[in-house]
């Protein structure tokens, strides 16, 4: 038998999955895309996502919360929608920068290169170019897997996302054995009629058709499962076949989703649409042990979370703070704790009497935000949590926050405030980093803040040290403003503890107070919740949630 060289294996081409949404927004594209991925990770396929937003903006850094929600950060820098949070989480991997984009990055590529001559004097076109640096960058991510997932933000009819179902056109005609479209639609039951309709979902396949785009499987998202009549329905009217329209009914728990996809044989249908290898049975043992973590009656865990993003009108957008809140629950399933977490504003802490309902807690955390709205509040909590020894987790804002209160309060460092604040203060405890002053000044806000992973040197015997069980650790960071080195010292003469830190000690990452003085108290300058995990929640948020249930 002729011996084969590595040379002469061919390798497999790279599978895309394109996942598209119909009838209306919040479907569920991002949750269906990170499920998806999961499941053909499951089954041992080497698998990556992507996220198209179909935005101007260059990226989601300048984007107000309150209308887009969280800004999720990778590893390398990129601010992006929480969706590309979404599949970190599911895959339990970093993604890079070339997974994401937007309109405004699509068109900025195309209009550079253009400058630098880099079409060699053509004349340059909204169709094909745009759609075609679309399809670079989607084959650039996907090089070294087995799977691309891309997922098409917007809504099939809308035109903003135009462009990007051209590029999905063209990469089915070009490689149609090696694409295959799913497309999330909405089967609604109006009360008044008690019946679910399938008419809408009908419509949107229509309109994608209508784009020269076709699906081969189509998720049905409905308040119940689907039946077998209705499938056929789909089936029939939609030209899929019955075994590719999946039933999604509404879960109490996003992390149900793959596990009612896989009952639903999906994974399996994919592998067949593709022609992709049946590599060995599907592995969900870990994820199938967190869910039923998750799902536990035993003690529980009570947390408040005091945002200032939380309120629009009449709604709470816990989205805001999505990373955050997942965070809280992966370390409390990890415990076997069950979390109640309570979404309170930081406005209504202003007036000091509220204060007393924070003792209903058995910690109290204070996320990342921006700008003076209800820092006062912000700042009245961690006083009374400081004092009354409630376990207390600040992060970015939340940390430099704990450093004027305890500034102002306790080392008695008057007319101390943040830059952010009160730039006029006569002590900045806070203060704009050096090399965003210019930025600033000049108005270079998108994309410049200090981002992404950066190493800190923690302290030996701190709290963080025994979370993290190492002294050297990299954590991803979006901020402007750093504690004003020339108060460490003052602040330390006076009792606080700056643990983590820079490793040229400039920036300082992390402060506590001493456990024989508060149960836990801690603020860190990154953002931890970007790296919690499902199947490996961070380190501090367990540390936090452990001091919690402890002290109540």
């Amino acid at each position: 038998m002729k011996k084969r060289t590595k040379a002469s294996v061919k390798k497999s081409p790279t599978k895309y999955i394109f996942v598209v949404g119909g009838v209306m927004s919040g479907v569920g594209k991002g949750i269906t895309s990170s499920s998806i991925a999961m499941l053909l990770q499951a089954r041992g396929h080497r698998v990556t996502a992507l996220k198209i937003d179909p935005y101007i903006n260059v990226d989601a850094g300048t984007m107000n919360p309150t209308e887009h929600g969280e800004v999720f950060v990778l590893k390398d820098g990129l601010e992006t929608d929480q969706d590309m949070g979404n599949y970190e989480r599911f895959l339990n991997i970093d993604l890079p920068a070339i997974n994401y984009m937007t309109t405004g990055s699509v068109y900025k590529s195309v209009i550079e290169k253009e400058r630098n001559l880099g079409y060699k004097g053509k004349n340059v076109e909204v169709v094909p170019d745009i759609p075609l640096e679309v399809i670079r960058r989607i084959k650039k991510a996907g090089k070294d897997f087995d799977v691309v997932l891309v997922e098409v933000g917007g809504t099939v009819g809308e035109y903003q996302n135009v462009l990007f179902l051209e590029a999905v056109r063209m990469m089915e005609t070009e490689e149609p054995e090696n694409v295959a479209v799913v497309m999330v639609g909405y089967l609604p039951v109006p009360g008044s009629i008690g019946e679910m309709k399938t008419k809408p979902t009908q419509t949107a396949v229509r309109m994608l058709n209508s784009a020269g785009v076709f699906a081969d499987m189509i998720i049905c998202r409905s308040p119940i499962g689907i039946d077998d009549k209705r499938k056929e329905k789909i089936s029939k009217f939609c030209n899929v076949k019955v075994e590719n329209v999946i039933s999604a009914p509404d879960v109490n728990s996003i992390y149900d989703i793959p596990l009612n996809y896989e009952e639903e044989k999906l994974s399996t249908q994919l592998i067949e649409l593709l022609n992709l290898p049946r590599k060995k049975t599907i592995d969900l043992k870990e994820w199938r042990l967190f869910v039923k973590r998750s799902k536990n009656e035993n003690d529980k865990v009570k947390i408040a979370v005091v945002g200032k993003y939380f309120n629009s009108g009449d709604f709470v957008l816990s989205d805001v703070y999505i990373s955050v809140l997942e965070a809280i629950k992966f370390s409390a399933y990890k415990l076997n704790l069950k979390p109640e977490i309570s979404y309170l504003s930081s406005q209504e802490f202003e007036n000091k009497k509220n204060l007393k309902k924070l003792k209903n807690f058995d910690g109290v955390l204070v996320p990342g935000g921006f700008g003076k709205t209800g820092i006062d509040g912000k700042l009245n909590v961690i006083e009374y949590v400081r004092k009354n020894k409630i376990p207390y987790f600040g992060i970015c804002y939340g940390m430099q926050l704990a450093v004027l209160e305890f500034a102002r309060n306790v080392a008695k460092i008057k007319k101390s405030s943040t830059e952010e604040i009160d730039p006029q203060a006569e002590h900045l405890v806070v203060g704009v980093m050096e090399d965003q002053r210019e930025k600033i000044a000049s108005k270079d806000m998108g994309g410049t803040m200090r981002l992404g992973s950066y190493p800190t040197v923690i302290s030996a015997g701190s709290i963080a040290t025994k979370a993290y069980r190492t002294n050297e650790i990299s954590e991803r960071h979006r901020h402007r403003y750093e504690v004003n080195p020339y108060y460490i010292n003052q602040l330390e003469t006076a009792g606080l503890n700056f643990t983590g830190k820079s490793p040229d000690g400039r920036l300082m990452e992390i402060v506590e107070l001493p456990t024989d003085i508060h149960p836990f108290f801690v603020g860190v300058q990154f953002h931890p919740e970007l790296q919690a995990r499902p199947l490996s929640p961070h380190p501090l948020f367990t540390a936090f949630i452990k001091a919690s249930y402890e002290s109540n």
